[in-house]
């Protein structure tokens, strides 16, 4: 036999363990000799503690023991009884297995059962069916005398036994027998769609009955949900579902009362294109739309259950339908007002506390999760048309406008004056105030809008400019043909170059953006080309009257002593004064293009070659003519304001010593310095020059010209041409053939 320690070595190792801990703490312990005192102590206490765990030790065993011992008897009783069990179902087998015989005898009793039961069954509902033609009529007469909710009743009693009978037939698989019920119950077909019509007329006509009669309105809805549940337990039992159902009265309440809706103010057969007519109906929409959530809200509400979300529900049937209707309206050939409205009643008035936000529906109508009535990019093309049509109407304004003052233009009277003396119309002011005027309407809708319509005035004055150049020609054509037509020419000229300036000085007010008043390079280039004709047919008009007198000179006559100059300027004079009829810019511009064509004219009439002197004397004496000429003029100008600096007669100065140079061979020199001056000189203008002197030989003319190639000229970019505007007439080619017979 083995050793206990053998059998247990954990009990050893605890042992060892044990000790070696019992040694370790007793080290510790009694590490010093004074220490030793209380070893009697350390003993008694820790035989005491030894005792009290032994005991401990022994009471838990005697436990588990006293524990094992009760289940071994448990375990020995519940093996009688298993084998007790046991042989009764053994006995009861053998029993079974003698009797099967006579269990076949109680089949025949079986079915006997189950048709005494279905024939039970069939005696309990034969009154019933005996009695579904009577109910049949009676409710009937209920739903013509609308007691709705006990012809309902009676109408499903009768559906609850046609569904009763079907779902037997349906599981004892007798699907040929219901064709005969179904027959037998096809009344109920008449009465639902009966009672479905009297549903659907209350439902829409309910936004009036819940006013007058919500009893009516309530009925109906209680119907409605009772069927609904009907249709709800009879789909979750998914066993067997009776012809008509689900019959879905929920959803088509909803479709009813949608189509009441749209029915009500979105059918109209034609819409009227004009602005009054589309006024009238926008604001009746908007009477309408606001009424009937009046009522859903306050009272509709009331009337059915809280699922049902019936002011959720009619404000985006409103919301839809009036979104379809305003795209029909756009299909239309709207004009500019019907446009404007249209614009306004969706971006403005839909949202605004007029409609929508009214605060009588507020905050349980929110259509701003419904999103926008018109998509960006309807709304973008919707105004493009407007634009599109307040073009047309303002170019035909503009038109109107341009035709009465091109026949204002021959008129017998002067042009009116403002309280500066200025000449003026009243052109600038109606074409401003038209433009103002639809920027600032367009500025009611979007920014967007009012940047188009901007846009667009800008395009159109541009082109009313362009027309207004050219009823300027024209008026200048008939002129040429008669001078006395128009009487006011030149005043009517002048009012139109203070026009054109007003015109530029409002342009910038025209800006949505206060901060941005630049205007526009092709617009401003248009105004200047409209100042610049106007200039241009004054300054004709000048020239008519200074070209006679320039046709007298250079002569003899001129040069002994002659008034030409005091004629013209007298001419100039007179000019000048009506120049003073317009705005002070355009007066200086004038002035100085007057000046510059009597020089131009001056030195034309001097090029050509109407006269060679033919001495030293006659030299002097055109010195003398040019001195005192030209002396006189630029008197006259500086008296009318031009300084001395802005004027072009010098060049008639610098002219005047090459023709006083008395030493010809100095030419070179002197034509140096007066082309480098005057770098647009040709060298036309210098050979009939030469030969106006008479006394240049053609060695100097040919060093003059040789000196004018090598020392070619580039026009600066701020010189102001003089002599390129002058023609020198062609030099007379020598005729080489005798003037008798050719032989």
């Amino acid at each position: 036999a083995s050793s206990p320690d053998e059998e247990w070595p954990e009990v050893e190792k605890a042992e060892k363990l044990a000790r070696g801990a019992a040694l370790k703490w007793a080290s510790g312990v009694f590490y010093r000799p004074e220490k030793l005192e209380g070893l009697g102590q350390y003993r008694s206490r820790e035989m005491q503690r030894n005792s009290s765990i032994q005991s401990r030790l022994k009471s838990t065993v005697q436990s588990y023991l006293e524990g094992v011992s009760a289940g071994l008897e448990q375990l020995q009783s519940a093996a009688q009884e298993v084998q007790s069990v046991c042989q009764d179902l053994g006995a009861a087998r053998w029993a079974l297995l003698e009797s099967a015989d006579r269990f076949q005898d109680l089949q025949q009793m079986r079915a006997l059962m189950a048709e005494h039961v279905q024939l039970a069954s069939v005696v309990q509902v034969l009154p019933q069916l005996f009695s579904v033609h009577e109910v049949f009529s009676h409710t009937l007469q209920l739903l013509h005398g609308q007691h709705l909710l006990e012809a309902h009743a009676e109408l499903m009693m009768v559906e609850h036994l046609r569904d009763d009978i079907l779902s037997q037939l349906h599981l004892r698989g007798l699907s040929s027998a219901q064709a005969i019920v179904l027959s037998y119950f096809s009344g109920l077909q008449e009465l639902n769609e009966s009672l479905a019509k009297q549903l659907w007329d209350i439902v829409g006509s309910s936004l009036r009955l819940v006013r007058e009669d919500p009893v009516l309105f309530v009925t109906a809805v209680r119907i409605i949900e009772r069927e609904e549940k009907i249709d709800d337990t009879l789909l979750l039992e998914a066993t067997f579902l009776p012809p008509g159902r689900p019959k879905g009265w929920r959803q088509k309440f909803y479709h009813i009362l949608q189509e009441t809706i749209t029915g009500a103010h979105f059918h109209t057969t034609h819409m009227d294109a004009e602005g009054p007519g589309l006024a009238r109906h926008l604001a009746a929409l908007k009477r309408d739309i606001v009424s009937d959530l009046r009522v859903v809200k306050d009272l509709m509400v009331q009337c059915v259950p809280a699922h049902y979300n019936i002011l959720s529900v009619c404000t985006a049937t409103y919301h839809q339908a009036l979104t379809s209707h305003l795209q029909n309206i756009l299909q239309e050939d709207l004009d500019k007002q019907a446009l404007f409205l249209l614009l306004e009643w969706v971006l403005c008035v839909y949202h605004s506390p007029e409609m929508m936000g009214h605060p009588d529906l507020l905050p349980e109508v929110d259509v701003s999760s419904l999103g926008p009535l018109m998509s960006p990019e309807l709304v973008d093309q919707t105004e493009r048309k407007y634009v599109v049509k307040v073009k047309a109407s303002v170019l035909e304004w503009m038109q109107r406008t341009l035709e009465v003052e091109f026949k204002e233009w021959f008129r017998d009277e002067e042009p009116e004056m403002d309280h500066q003396g200025f000449f003026q119309s009243a052109l600038p002011v109606i074409v401003m105030q038209m433009l103002n005027e639809n920027i600032q309407v367009a500025s009611l809708i979007t920014d967007s809008l009012q940047q188009k319509v901007y846009n667009m005035a800008l395009e159109e004055l541009e082109a009313f400019l362009c027309r207004l150049r050219e009823a300027l020609v024209q008026c200048g054509k008939e002129h040429q043909k008669d001078r006395t037509t128009p009487k006011y020419y030149v005043s009517y000229l002048l009012a139109v170059l203070n026009n054109n300036l007003a015109l530029s000085s409002s342009v910038s007010s025209l800006h949505p953006d206060t901060t941005l008043r630049e205007v526009p390079t092709s617009l401003q280039a248009a105004l200047d080309r409209t100042q610049k004709k106007a200039c241009q047919l004054l300054l004709e008009e000048v020239l008519l009257d200074l070209k006679p007198l320039c046709q007298q000179l250079p002569s003899h006559k001129w040069l002994s002593g002659s008034q030409l100059v005091t004629s013209m300027c007298e001419v100039i004079d007179k000019y000048v004064k009506d120049f003073s009829r317009v705005r002070k810019p355009v007066f200086m511009l004038l002035l100085a293009e007057s000046e510059l064509l009597v020089t131009s004219q001056y030195l034309r009439a001097l090029m050509q070659k109407r006269m060679v002197c033919k001495s030293a004397e006659e030299r002097r004496q055109l010195c003398h003519r040019l001195l005192q000429d030209v002396t006189q003029l630029r008197e006259l100008f500086c008296g009318l304001g031009l300084d001395q600096s802005q004027q072009s007669l010098e060049a008639v100065f610098a002219l005047r010593e090459l023709i006083c140079l008395k030493d010809p061979a100095l030419l070179s020199l002197e034509v140096l310095g007066f082309v480098t001056k005057y770098p647009d000189v040709s060298d036309e203008h210098i050979s009939t020059l030469l030969d106006l002197r008479g006394d240049v030989s053609k060695e100097v003319r040919h060093i003059v010209l040789e000196m004018m190639a090598q020392h070619p000229q580039v026009l600066p970019e701020s010189y102001r041409p003089i002599f390129s505007t002058i023609l020198v007439p062609a030099p007379e080619l020598p005729f080489c053939l005798r003037k008798g017979k050719c032989a």
